[in-house]
């Protein structure tokens, strides 16, 4: 698994050489990195079913796009 961080730990890291932000940056990515190995993404390598890429197709060719607030408002949820 690797980190989505653009600096990556190495074995020959000097971690006392960080500053606070850069030590921060890395312990939130071996975490982001631990979490993403417990948890994982259970649809990780499904296939779409013909019916739901059929759907996604017909949606993108229609043109109609509607903004989180209006999926927001008919869903009756607030944020």
């Amino acid at each position: 698994m690797h980190s989505i961080h653009p600096e990556p730990y190495s074995s020959s890291m000097d971690l006392s050489s960080l500053s606070t932000e850069q030590l921060k940056e890395l312990v939130k990515g071996f975490v982001d990195d631990r979490i993403r190995e417990l948890i994982g993404d259970p649809e990780l390598g499904l296939q779409l079913g013909d019916s739901l890429r059929a759907r996604l197709k017909q949606s993108l060719a229609s043109g109609e796009r509607l903004s989180g607030e209006e999926v927001a408002e008919r869903l009756g949820l607030r944020w």
